[in-house]
């Protein structure tokens, strides 16, 4: 089952570009088209991290959601957080529909949070974390010092730019003294995938840096290690970011998107379904299916 999940986000991984260069859904409302034909509300760009699979899941919701009310909607595939914070500052996309910008992407909210707007929160209770397989017999980051051999020397990250990258450097490595015992390693979502993939056939010892919710917990059985000096910071809400005025501009859109409040199952279910059971190619009817199985899961849904 691992292989599985893994095919899909190596895939979305290399797929995605830093370029705000994306293509066109290709699931237009009947009139509209990508410009935003006479019969559509308009044009609405979602800016998404195709291998942050909260991001991936909520776009196609998204793309579903605004097609159906009378938009037109494009989707802009990206690999990095800054380059999308940069292009819904600037306007060259209209949303990110799964930010985390109460605290790990705090700093790009200091840089262009004046020109962007929060349309709401979806999903309560997310958290960066620091996790090995199930199997591993250490519990708390604060045994990560004294075991530093059975890892390699290697906390195996995600994208440089990630603020899950910048929490784990720049305050849990110092924080509990790891510095010159540990070597974060960064590269990509789908390069960790591709380690603890390995690693967990095998049932060798490996720590990562992940997040919740995330797919991968479950599917390779990891467990968060305990972080009794806080390092990984607290526990956030995801947000529905738009660019200045998109209220103003697609006003039956931020009121439908105002209304997504998603828990815990719901939430776990659309994920697993866009990026597990349906996987690349085929998150519309991913979408399609999650729909008809949560007819009643936020209060603006649109089921036909």
């Amino acid at each position: 089952m691992n292989k599985r999940h893994l095919t899909g986000l190596v895939a979305l991984g290399a797929a995605a570009s830093l370029t705000l260069a994306g293509c066109a859904s290709g699931n237009q409302t009947e009139g509209g088209s990508a410009e935003g034909g006479d019969d559509s509300l308009g044009t609405i760009t979602l800016g998404f991290l195709p291998s942050w699979t909260d991001g991936l899941s909520t776009a196609y919701l998204l793309e579903d959601q605004l097609e159906k009310i009378g938009y037109t909607v494009e989707m802009e595939e990206l690999t990095e957080a800054g380059p999308l914070y940069a292009g819904l500052a600037q306007g060259d996309v209209d949303m990110y529909p799964s930010a985390w910008p109460e605290l790990t992407h705090a700093s790009y909210m200091e840089e262009y949070g004046e020109k962007i707007e929060s349309l709401g929160a979806y999903y309560d209770g997310a958290k960066l974390t620091i996790a090995v397989p199930e199997y591993v017999d250490i519990d708390s980051i604060e045994d990560l010092a004294d075991n530093a051999d059975r890892f390699g020397g290697k906390i195996y990250g995600i994208e440089p730019g990630a603020g899950l990258t910048k929490q784990t450097q720049e305050s849990m490595i110092p924080e509990y003294e790891l510095e010159g015992t540990y070597e974060l390693v960064t590269s990509s979502t789908a390069a960790m995938l591709t380690e603890l993939d390995s690693a967990t056939a095998a049932e060798e010892d490996i720590v990562v840096t992940s997040w919740r919710p995330f797919w991968a917990n479950e599917a390779y059985g990891l467990k968060d290690l305990e972080d009794p000096r806080g390092a990984m910071g607290d526990a956030e809400a995801l947000h529905f970011l738009g660019t200045a005025d998109f209220a103003e501009e697609f006003p039956e859109a931020a009121e439908l998107i105002a209304g997504i409040k998603l828990n815990d199952a719901a939430y776990a279910s659309l994920e697993d379904m866009v990026v597990n059971e349906f996987g690349e190619g085929k998150e519309a009817e991913a979408v399609d299916a999650w729909i008809e199985a949560n007819p009643e899961a936020f209060e603006t849904l649109v089921t036909e």
